[in-house]
């Protein structure tokens, strides 16, 4: 009967070998890709989040007289920008502005853009104590000429600015004033 040959012990200790080595590298480079795609998404959420709104059939851009009759608990009221806010609350609700914020007035109890009852006021002195209605109406056409503390650029269309008419843009901006006047 032949012996039986003894393992060799350097076959082992090389794949022990190979296995740390397999280890050490791949643990920074795992984290090394982690880090790449995390720092380099420019402000945008590690998770990409689409949300699709669609209006509903009865809403038109133009609130129409039963639409201004059901929302009794915005008043008409002209302001400095000479809007209409029982006209921006329609054009509020039909824009999907109360997907992303907060609005008491709105009834929207959106979270990933600014509260609306209390930063626009917060965040006007904190840009260079801006005119409220002015820094409203810049936070609609130009959403990236400030960011509030805590969000990022980018969370915001920029389209709004083209999409809306002025007069829209001016409604808008007497619902969110008329939501900070109290």
């Amino acid at each position: 009967m032949p012996r039986r040959r003894r393992p060799n012990p350097w076959v082992s200790a090389s794949e022990i070998f190979v296995w740390v080595l397999f280890a050490l590298l791949l643990f920074p480079a795992g984290f090394a890709g982690w880090a790449v795609g995390h720092y380099t998404s420019l402000g945008k959420p590690s998770a990409t989040v689409t949300q699709t709104v669609t209006a509903a059939s009865s809403t038109s851009s133009t609130p129409t007289t039963t639409a201004v009759a059901t929302t009794g608990a915005t008043t008409t009221s002209s302001s400095a920008t000479g809007g209409n806010a029982t006209a921006g609350k329609a054009l509020f609700a039909s824009s999907s502005c109360s997907s992303c914020h907060t609005f008491t007035p709105a009834g929207a109890t959106g979270t990933i853009g600014p509260n609306l009852d209390t930063a626009p006021t917060a965040s006007a002195k904190a840009d260079g104590n801006m005119n409220l209605a002015a820094f409203v109406k810049q936070s609609i056409v130009d959403p990236n000429a400030y960011i509030a503390k805590g969000y990022h650029s980018g969370l915001m269309p920029t389209t709004f600015g083209t999409q809306l008419s002025a007069k829209q843009i001016d409604d808008l901006v007497a619902f969110v004033l008329s939501g900070q006047q109290k």
